[in-house]
């Protein structure tokens, strides 16, 4: 891991140059590799108010765990309450973006070019990323609002919760020097880092995902994108198309590029007060439904607008749609999926090295991706695909 070794001599610099919380920081976190706790821990050791206070946190957490839809709204209901908590607005951001390729999965294009099969182990590999990382922040956040109503640091819980060693440190820096973007940054590593084990070197989804030629075809053809909709007014016009800030996401299966990824990501959202101002006007005024007619109403629409099984012709001029043609189906999640029952997530702490704290650098500098033209040019990557394949199985 030469990177860590590189980051670890920046960050030296940081410690000489006197930055306390990373020089507490690392003393914590030597001492937690070398203790090494299995987790959870038993809650039964706790005092019977504490394990109440556990077993409601886990309940509400189950119960707004359901489905994309409800898990997406309450990361935008908790940043609401507490603005503090950076990370849940980028964690309700990026679940939209989530809830969007799911449906996307049921919608107009994909189904013409992977099989019912494909498709289904696409959604299944989605929701069991997004339902890991909820069931392991959405506690924390619970036992950080806790903590916010008592006035006290009550971090020392989160073991019980299963809540990974790294993390609990940077919980309790934040109690000390309230750092809002040392949070945020954390937490995008925690979360990345609980999903590698667990899903993105799972053989399961290895052989099924991410190592299918079809999940290859779809990085290259441009569906990967993380989308922010910005609203610069209070009056939304559907007949246009609503600008588009984010990224290109490419080699997901890199624990090191999703965490870059998450940084530039909160950088673009938190280092631009226009950007976030509009992205939360835009947010405010659009429940989260799952259809990608939730920011281009012009373009997609949640009704199949002609039969089943009719000949695909083109319907893209840029971001609009050609005269005469219905809209692209985007169905709502709920139109799309059913709700699933998840396996128990895997227990243990992925903590295993005291240098993960070298990517809490500052993150990268603020700048505004305009996905505009991207974002259509991908669009019409993938119509080209879904007619080259009509024709090619027409012949």
């Amino acid at each position: 891991m030469l990177w860590l070794n590189t980051l670890q001599d920046t960050w030296m610099l940081w410690i000489k140059g006197g930055d306390k919380r990373f020089a507490r920081l690392i003393r914590t976190l030597k001492k937690c590799q070398k203790e090494r706790r299995m987790l959870p821990l038993p809650v039964e050791t706790l005092p019977g108010q504490e394990q109440k206070l556990i077993q409601q946190i886990q309940e509400k957490t189950q119960v707004l765990n359901r489905n994309n839809v409800t898990r997406t709204m309450a990361y935008y209901d908790f940043y609401r309450d507490h603005p503090e908590i950076h990370w849940a607005l980028l964690a309700h951001l990026v679940s939209r973006n989530a809830g969007w390729n799911m449906t996307d999965l049921a919608g107009e294009w994909l189904p013409r070019l992977l099989t019912a099969e494909q498709c289904r182990d696409f959604f299944l590999f989605l929701e069991r990323g997004n339902w890991l990382i909820f069931h392991d922040a959405y506690p924390q956040l619970l036992l950080y609002e806790e903590g916010k109503n008592r006035n006290q640091n009550i971090s020392y819980l989160l073991p019980y919760l299963g809540v990974s060693a790294f993390i609990k440190s940077v919980w309790d820096e934040f109690w000390k020097s309230h750092d809002l973007q040392l949070l945020a940054v954390a937490l995008i590593v925690n979360e990345q880092s609980y999903l590698e084990a667990r899903v993105i070197q799972n053989p399961r989804y290895r052989q099924n995902v991410l190592q299918t030629l079809d999940y290859v075809l779809q990085d290259i053809l441009g569906l990967n994108h993380i989308l922010f909709p910005r609203q610069a007014s209070d009056i939304i016009n559907t007949q246009e198309a609503c600008p588009l800030v984010g990224c290109s996401v490419h080699h997901f299966d890199l624990l090191r590029k999703r965490i870059l990824l998450g940084k530039q990501l909160y950088a673009m959202l938190f280092g631009q007060p226009t950007v976030l101002n509009d992205v939360l006007r835009w947010a405010e005024a659009h429940p989260h439904t799952g259809s990608r007619s939730d920011y281009w109403p012009h373009l997609f629409g949640t009704v199949q607008e002609w039969l089943p099984n009719t000949p695909y012709i083109p319907h893209l001029n840029k971001n609009k749609l050609k005269p005469g043609v219905p809209r692209l189906y985007s169905p709502s999640l709920v139109q799309a999926w059913p709700d699933t029952i998840q396996d128990a997530a895997e227990p243990g702490d992925w903590f295993r090295d005291w240098r993960m704290v070298s990517y809490l650098l500052a993150p990268c500098k603020a700048k505004s991706e305009e996905m505009m033209t991207p974002y259509c040019d991908g669009l019409e990557k993938v119509e080209l695909a879904v007619l080259g394949k009509q024709t090619l199985f027409s012949l």
